[in-house]
Formats: C-alpha cells, sequence, structure tokens
C-alpha cells in the first residue's frame, strides 16, 4: 500500500541545488503579493541566508520588473525579479590531505562514500578542510563547472549525511551527470533511522519546502496559498525495518532540495534520529523498549551520535562517456550499524 502526504501543488522550479549561484543572474517571478523582495529571494536562494541577499540587494543588485530595488520592497503577483549575485570573493580552494574513501574512479568521474562531519564545499564558516580540498589533493582534474568554490561538484550531502556522493572530472561529465540527477534518471537512495513506527509500508511526502521564516540556517514545509510560496518537494519513503523505538526507512529522493528527507521525516511526525535542528534529539520511553537494559543501551547510543542517522546507500546513474550503468551501494556508517543491532536485540 502506497499512501500520500501532500501539502499542495505548486507550479515552482524542481531544479536540483546543484550548483553555485556565484557570479550568475538569476530570474523569478513573485505568485503572490505582499511579501518583502529579500525574503523572497533566500526562500529561492538557498546558497545565500537573508543577510546576504540583504546586502547584495542594498549594493545595487536587484532589480524587480527592470528597476532598482531595495531588500524591503513589496512585491505583487507577477512582478519579474532578478539578482546578480556577485562572485564569492578569495573563494579559491587549496589542496589539503585530507582520507577520501573512493568507491570507482576513472578519468571522467569519481564515486566516494563522505564520511561524517566532512563538509562538502567552501563557505562562511568552514573555508578549510572540506571534501572539495580533498579532492584538489588527490587529483588537479576536476569539472570548473562548478566555480572555483565548488570543483567538480554535482551534487552535495549535508555536513553529517553520510555516503555515496558523484564528482566530475571534467565539464562535459559535469553537464551529463548534473542533468541526470535533474531529470531523476540517476538515482540516489538513501537510509534513515527514523523516530516510531511510520502507518505505512511506502509513501510519497509531497510538500514544498521553503527558508525557515525565523530560523534561516533550517528549511521548513511551506503551507499552501500563503504568502511564503516554498519550491516544490517529494520524498518516496518505503519502511524497511519497522519498531516501535525507531524505524529504518529508504528514501528516494524525486527533488534535491536542502534538508529535503530532514525535514519531511519530521513534517509526517518521524523525525531522523540523532537530527536535533528537525526534532529528532529525543530519547527512548519504557513503552517502546519495556527492558531497562536495553533502553538504556540505545538510548546511550543515540545521545553519543555525532548528528543525524542518515546514509547515501545507494547511487546508479550512466556513465556520460560510456553510457554503461553503474551503480553502487555503501553500507552503513557505524553509528547508523551500532543502532541497528541494538534495536533488533531489543525487539527480541
Amino acid at each position: 500500500m502506497s499512501d500520500v502526504f501532500t501539502d499542495g501543488d505548486l507550479e515552482l522550479s524542481e531544479d536540483e541545488e546543484t550548483e553555485s549561484v556565484s557570479g550568475e543572474t538569476v530570474s523569478f517571478v513573485a505568485d503572490a503579493s505582499g511579501e518583502r523582495l529579500d525574503v523572497f529571494l533566500a526562500a529561492r536562494i538557498p546558497a545565500l541566508s537573508r543577510s546576504q541577499v540583504q546586502r547584495i540587494v542594498s549594493e545595487g543588485a536587484a532589480t524587480v520588473n527592470g528597476a532598482a530595488a531595495k531588500p524591503s520592497q513589496k512585491l505583487f503577483a507577477g512582478d519579474a525579479v532578478t539578482l546578480t549575485v556577485p562572485p564569492l570573493r578569495d573563494a579559491t580552494a587549496k589542496p589539503e590531505a585530507i582520507p577520501l574513501a573512493i568507491v570507482y574512479e576513472d578519468s571522467d568521474l569519481l564515486v566516494i562514500n563522505k564520511q561524517k562531519g566532512l563538509v562538502v564545499h567552501p563557505a562562511p564558516g568552514a573555508l578549510s578542510g572540506t571534501l572539495v580540498n580533498a579532492l584538489l589533493h588527490h587529483c588537479t582534474d576536476l569539472s570548473g563547472i562548478g566555480g572555483q568554490e565548488r570543483p567538480g561538484i554535482v551534487h552535495r550531502l549535508d555536513k553529517d549525511t553520510t555516503g555515496l556522493m558523484i564528482v566530475a572530472k571534467n565539464d562535459a561529465a559535469h553537464r551529463s551527470l548534473q542533468a541526470q540527477i535533474q531529470t531523476k534518471t540517476a538515482v540516489r537512495r538513501y537510509l534513515a533511522y527514523v523516530w516510531g513506527r511510520p502507518a505505512f509500508n511506502e509513501a510519497v511526502i509531497d510538500a514544498p519546502l521553503g527558508r525557515h521564516l525565523t530560523d534561516r540556517k533550517k528549511m521548513a514545509v511551506m503551507e499552501p496559498g500563503g504568502i511564503h510560496a516554498g519550491r516544490s518537494a517529494q520524498t518516496h519513503v518505503s519502511v524497511r525495518e519497522p519498531h516501535g523505538a525507531v524505524s529504518l526507512v529508504e528514501c528516494v529522493l524525486q527533488t534535491g532540495r536542502t534538508h529535503q528527507i530532514r525535514v519531511h521525516c519530521a513534517y509526517i511526525g518521524h523525525p531522523v534520529v540523532g537530527d536535533a535542528t528537525y526534532g529528532g534529539d529525543k530519547r527512548v520511553s519504557p513503552e517502546w523498549i519495556p527492558d531497562t537494559r536495553a533502553r538504556g543501551l540505545v538510548n546511550d547510543h543515540i545521545a553519543g551520535m555525532t548528528g543525524q542517522a542518515l546514509h547515501s546507500h545507494s547511487l546508479s546513474f550512466t556513465h556520460p562517456r560510456t553510457g554503461e550503468t553503474l551503480s553502487f551501494t555503501a553500507p552503513l556508517p557505524p553509528e547508523m550499524a551500532t543502532l541497528q543491532t541494538l534495536v533488533q536485540l531489543s525487539a527480541r
């Protein structure tokens, strides 16, 4: 049985969050009236915070219907909005000897198994020690489409999300791989431990996402009909190992929004275990695991986890040069594997 969790069908762009907007001009059409320009733009450009948008707009980089605009300007439905994002300053990443788990490599691409705690690309607050720094140390022939700050990066994983990622070594491979992600011919499957036992075997969570209205570091489901429209987002969820306390689910992305799986799981009442940002910092109750010792082991392990229990475990795509279908899997990382063992033992 398959359920659908829907929060409206908004006709918004489904482009993947795959490349930098640095140095680019982006355009949008307002679909509602009354929203501030800076709020509107920040919701549609996840790579920029609202304060960054305000600074850029204040420097004369935005227009509404062809006229210069201010951050506080209120929009009307149908307004044509453009923003020219200046190039990042001093954004050239430097090679660093950071270990990489390389699953596959040839002259066109790499597939890596990203470890927990590794930021994908340099950004304010993380200018070094990133995956990009590690890639530049490993090889010099990375695609330049992502710009100096994101060479080779076709798609991203959150800092504390582990698992498989594709990296492009040349522009032709980058364009092909990015197109496959945008058209959903490249399939990415994630495993996550979520709180509770979902009442379905399979479901499609269909709920638009945008920047949280008060915490700009977070994303949130945007209610249909409001002035703060989100971007359409769909996640297919299948329950792999149902348990009363926490359950293992598989998630397949139909779109690629920032924090999509984490926000969608929280939205249906089953936040990802260990995800303090979206309500996943809970404890197992006696109702879920009556045995005191077993419950204590699970709770102690969850309390010691370093971030969300979310792992990109399966990846398949067409090789951009040969046309061959490539498929890869990565086993659960140690924290999730230990949690799986403890939960299974507690259920006996």
